[in-house]
């Protein structure tokens, strides 16, 4: 049996017919059929993962409010009262909210998929699966985090009198964008990190600056219109005020950041993935 990312041919022997396991050549293919046919081992990895996120813990699932509220009214402080940072002719609370719940669920997607293959070392080099059920599982146990923000969002919303009326029939664009981007970024790393173990060290510190250069406590307004284009390369620019643009009704100009924002996003996804098979066939000897 040949493993993914080989060739199997047949060499001409005396006596013997002899198969021969050699390592591809190029690009291999994603082979997405195959994903499809371990769709239940994936399930199972999501369900596993989000069990172990809250077991032994004493308010389980009520961590995935209280980080994103919590940040929320430090920013409201800080941002919204002392530095008095324009937040698009809403009130500050539900501006920074609505930010950090998006932003909350690309950074956990993020560093749980990147850092899955190393946390999922013994399963990954004694069983053969496709490894990009290991990635995909933690970014869809987050995307359930994200849901329970979602949830609390709503009220607070209704509480404020906000509302983006028709626009959030376009919100599932901006998340399922949030989930490309998570997971086609992680599909780089997880392979390095499974390589170079101090990767896991340099995550949380990108995640910061990350942060800072997206614009989660306060708007692309700040910004002059010449660079705001610039600033879009960053994919989490327009998908965070996408997803504030659908939800909330925000006036700000987002066809053009988004569309840049949308493009690298999957660009990055479809190149992690090939990155990722490349890869594929190695980590068990790695691991």
């Amino acid at each position: 049996m040949a493993f993914p990312g080989s060739t199997v041919e047949d060499v001409a022997v005396p006596h013997t017919g002899v198969t021969r396991i050699a390592p591809s050549q190029g690009w291999v293919s994603l082979e997405l059929g195959e994903l499809w046919r371990y769709r239940e081992l994936l399930v199972f990895l999501a369900v596993r993962d989000i069990k172990v996120r809250y077991k032994q813990t004493v308010l389980g699932v009520a961590w995935a409010v209280l980080q994103p509220v919590a940040t929320a009214l430090i920013f409201a402080l800080v941002f919204g009262r002392l530095a008095k940072l324009p937040s698009g002719g809403l009130p500050y609370v539900v501006f920074a909210l609505a930010g950090l719940v998006v932003w909350s669920f690309f950074s956990a997607a993020f560093d749980g998929a990147a850092n899955s293959l190393v946390s999922n070392g013994s399963l990954v080099s004694k069983v053969y699966f496709p490894r990009l059920c290991v990635p995909i599982a933690a970014v869809v146990a987050s995307f359930i985090d994200f849901l329970i923000g979602l949830v609390v969002l709503v009220p607070v919303m209704a509480g404020y009198q906000v509302w983006g009326g028709l626009r959030i029939l376009l919100l599932p664009i901006f998340i399922v964008l949030a989930f490309a981007a998570a997971l086609g970024f992680a599909l780089w790393l997880a392979p390095v990190a499974v390589k170079y173990r101090d990767v896991r060290h340099v995550i949380p510190f990108m995640l910061q600056a990350w942060l800072f250069l997206t614009p989660v406590a306060y708007s692309t307004t700040l910004l002059d219109s010449g660079w705001r284009w610039v600033y879009a390369l960053n994919p989490m620019v327009g998908i965070v005020e996408g997803f504030r643009w659908s939800l909330l009704g925000i006036d700000v100009a987002i066809t053009g950041p988004a569309l840049i924002s949308a493009g690298i996003a999957l660009t990055v996804l479809v190149g992690g993935a090939l990155y990722f098979r490349r890869k594929e066939r190695t980590l068990a000897d790695v691991l």
